[in-house]
């Protein structure tokens, strides 16, 4: 007798396609960026590898932190995804910067805790 698996949780279903990007290009890396009262830094805290991803995420979204991710790609090449930025903050935090000058975003999701 197979048993069946859990249906996925709401965090687990907002990280999908961060995971199935991680699995389909194992060499793409996440930024972590932290946002408080002075704003968004400009500069990344730390860079995470992709079977990193999700479980770093899932942990701080588990906690209660806000998170907007963004899988970004360069200008130039619009449809080659070249990182995943990673916005966390707290409460009612400021609002994440836009993705700076010569990026686009090719996918972006937003969590707010419950």
């Amino acid at each position: 007798m197979t048993q069946r698996k859990p249906d996925p949780t709401p965090i687990e279903l907002f990280l999908a396609p961060l995971t199935a990007l991680a699995r389909k290009r194992p060499e793409i890396e996440a930024l972590v960026f932290w946002g408080g009262a002075d704003g968004w830094p400009a500069a990344p805290s730390e860079a995470l590898e992709s079977e990193e991803i999700a479980f770093y995420a899932e942990g701080l979204l588990e906690d209660g932190f806000h998170l907007v991710w963004t899988v970004a790609a360069l200008a130039d090449t619009p449809t080659l995804p070249d990182h995943i930025r990673l916005q966390f903050w707290q409460d009612d935090g400021p609002p994440p910067d836009a993705l700076p000058q010569g990026w686009v975003a090719l996918d972006s999701r937003r969590w707010t805790p419950p």
